[in-house]
């Protein structure tokens, strides 16, 4: 079986059906840093990264959103002094897909080797 970091997303359609609860619970392990919150009525993948400085942490966004590009799949970001705030959801299907969670995965395995990265979640 492909690990999650390794997987490709698939073309993600309005009637695709979102990630069941067990389905979800054997995902989530292998992303256990990321927290799944409910906003505005629909799930998503939720996780900070801490960086010394902004200019580490403007460049780990850029390379989020060279993975999100070449998937075809985006996050939200949200780039601050020192941290960035990522958020996988499926819009079409308003909730969580797979595609999400192997996009966190993929996040996870980009915030290892980024430069600046600091230990810890906020």
């Amino acid at each position: 079986m492909t690990t999650l970091n390794q997987a490709h997303c698939e073309a993600c359609r309005a009637d695709a059906p979102r990630v069941a609860d067990d389905e979800q619970a054997q995902l989530i392990q292998e992303i256990p840093d990321w927290n799944v919150e409910t906003r505005d009525g629909h799930q998503e993948l939720k996780r900070t990264f801490l960086f010394s400085n902004f200019r580490q942490a403007l460049a780990f966004t850029n390379t989020i959103g060279e993975i999100a590009e070449a998937e075809g799949h985006h996050p939200d970001l949200l780039t601050e002094w020192g941290k960035v705030t990522v958020t996988w959801w499926s819009h079409k299907i308003k909730g969580l897909h797979r595609n999400d969670f192997i996009m966190a995965a993929r996040t996870d395995e980009a915030a290892r080797t980024a430069e600046g990265r600091k230990q810890g979640l906020t």
